[in-house]
């Protein structure tokens, strides 16, 4: 991820929780963020374990203190993690934490006896657009319909497939579009600013919504304002999160999860073990983005895909550009991306329906999205000026308006269009196990797309419409 628009989501992110320190790992590195002060462990007799090693290492260590080191939180929870406190979150800034790196370290040679990882730094989990796009969502016109158009199927409450969204809820006015008739969930709250703008990343959920009806109308979506706080939470709230989901509502045949964070790691995240266990136990598919880092770095949960234990339970999505040949110059790629699906300038519902709402652009155009790629990225058109994040105080920024229908780019866009082919499977041919739905689609998939130079399933569905590379739909 380009460094400036990444600075950029953590200052958003950062804002969202104001009671929370955070911090870039790792070492400024800017592949993740992560609470400041905090370490994660597994309940029980290693949460004590790890309390008294770092107690005895700060102990010893001539630049730290013990003084700090407690548990932050009770020993026992649902997500199966305990936050242990092993530094002033108050001292430093953004650019890493001295506590929080010598408490991994201290936990190295007990994690190489015990054969696997002990502890863990607390990583902020978001949908935030990290390096693409700069400029979206935009108004689209309603006369253009959605892209991908809703495909010719009916609903029958019976056998309808239930998708549970786990994203940052619906706008008040969702209903109002007939394509939204079979989806439920919490709304937005909040919709708009002081001066009537629309806040960043409201209608996320509802766009997400929108898409998984158009591909599959025999669903029964679900969409949850989990991911609250500018699209973000904590690593040890959100395991216990997923819980609460799924308690109210049940296990749904598909879970589409548009959200996740970078590690470092290769072997998942700590305070998602305990719900990637019990997913394991049930026949629920989650289908997880892959992330717009532009990187082959495993991005959690997504990559749980590429873990035996966890294979069937898991479909992870990268996204493809407008036309979509090749991969969209701000996805996640490699081998732990099951699949592609159109991510660039898809259109779907927003909100406005009842009257127009305004949005003032937030985001600089810096440009983030130069990979090697030859073509217009979607980080550069439209093209605007006078955006928020410039310097100077002369410029105006820019202000459109939208009526109902948006354009919008990512990773998270491409996963409810591949959940979506899912469920469309299932009701097409019968199939009540999500699971054996997710193998048959990826082995009678005869496409393909070129990401990166590597030749990938590429999942299209039938009224999706491809976008001109170097264009952007007229009206966006």
């Amino acid at each position: 991820m380009a460094p400036q628009r990444f600075h950029e989501q953590f200052d958003q992110i950062q804002r969202s929780m104001p009671d929370v320190p955070l911090a870039l790992g790792p070492d400024d590195a800017a592949e993740f963020i992560y609470e400041k002060g905090v370490v994660l462990a597994r309940d029980g007799e290693e949460a004590r374990l790890v309390e008294e090693n770092l107690r005895t290492h700060f102990t010893e260590a001539p630049d730290l203190t013990a003084d700090h080191v407690r548990r932050a939180s009770p020993e026992t929870n649902r997500s199966g993690i305990t936050r242990i406190r092993v530094g002033d979150p108050g001292q430093g800034d953004r650019r890493g934490d001295l506590a929080v790196a010598s408490a991994l370290r201290a936990l190295r040679e007990p994690e190489s006896r015990a054969g696997r990882r002990l502890v863990s730094r607390n990583h902020v989990v978001s949908i935030a657009v990290n390096s693409c796009p700069g400029d979206e969502p935009v108004p689209a016109p309603l006369t253009q319909g959605t892209n991908p158009a809703p495909a010719e199927a009916g609903h029958d409450t019976d056998t309808a497939v239930g998708v549970l969204v786990i994203d940052n809820g619906l706008t008040h006015d969702y209903a109002a579009f007939p394509l939204l008739a079979h989806v439920q969930g919490d709304l937005h709250g909040t919709e708009t600013d002081g001066s009537g703008n629309l806040l960043q990343y409201v209608g996320h959920g509802t766009f997400i919504a929108g898409l998984v009806a158009a591909v599959a109308p025999n669903t029964d979506v679900t969409v949850r304002s989990t991911l609250s706080d500018a699209g973000a939470i904590l690593e040890s709230e959100f395991g216990e999160r997923l819980f609460d989901a799924v308690e109210a509502h049940g296990w749904p045949d598909i879970i589409s999860l548009s959200a996740g964070t970078s590690n470092g790691r290769t072997d998942g995240l700590l305070g998602m073990d305990a719900f990637m266990e019990e997913l394991r136990q049930q026949r629920t598919l989650l289908v997880a983005a892959a992330g717009n880092n532009a990187s082959a770095t495993p991005f959690w949960p997504a990559a749980y895909a590429s873990l035996p234990e966890y294979r069937s339970a898991v479909l992870s999505v990268g996204a493809l550009r407008g036309d979509g040949e090749y991969g969209a110059c701000f996805s996640n790629h490699g081998a732990w991306v099951n699949a592609y699906a159109p991510g660039e300038r898809l259109t779907s519902a927003l909100t406005g329906f009842d009257a127009p709402v305004p949005y003032v652009y937030q985001h600089s155009t810096y440009d983030a999205c130069r990979y090697g790629f030859t073509y217009a990225c979607t980080c550069q058109s439209p093209q605007h000026t006078g955006v928020l994040s410039e310097e100077g105080d002369t410029v105006t920024p820019d202000r459109v308006t939208f009526e109902g229908l948006a354009h919008w780019s990512g990773t998270s866009f491409a996963t409810p269009v591949v959940a979506g082919l899912v469920a469309a499977h299932m009701t097409a041919h019968k199939e009540t196990d999500p699971r054996a739905a997710r193998l048959q689609l990826l082995a009678s998939n005869t496409e393909f797309a070129e990401v990166r130079g590597a030749h990938v399933p590429a999942l299209r569905p039938a009224t999706w419409r491809p976008v001109p590379v170097g264009q952007h739909p007229a009206g966006a």
